[in-house]
């Protein structure tokens, strides 16, 4: 247990690291199940943001892994307690993200 956790730390650490890969939105077709899983686990915003063609950050993704969604609901707080907007989080990570 202990090596998966540091296993998956060091992935975090790697992926903060990383830098936006693109700025335009997806071409896909809307709905299907991609964007009813999407729609499941993490609400209408993000599924029709999906059917939208835009993709999910990093940070939603980890939202899966026990445990680890505590600390990324804690930090997606404190990011919005910070003032940050839907605006800047665009400009910060490509337009691909809204």
């Amino acid at each position: 247990m202990k090596r998966f956790v540091a296993i998956a730390c060091i992935a975090l650490i790697a992926l903060t690291l990383c830098p936006a890969t693109g700025s335009a939105k997806v071409k896909r077709d809307p709905g299907g199940i991609p964007a009813f899983l999407v729609g499941c686990c993490w609400g209408i915003r993000e599924g029709s943001e999906w059917n939208e063609g835009a993709d999910m950050h990093w940070r939603e993704w980890c939202r899966l892994i026990p445990f680890v969604n505590i600390l990324m609901g804690l930090w997606d707080g404190v990011d919005c307690y910070g003032g940050i907007t839907a605006h800047e989080w665009a400009e910060k990570n490509g337009a691909n993200w809204y």
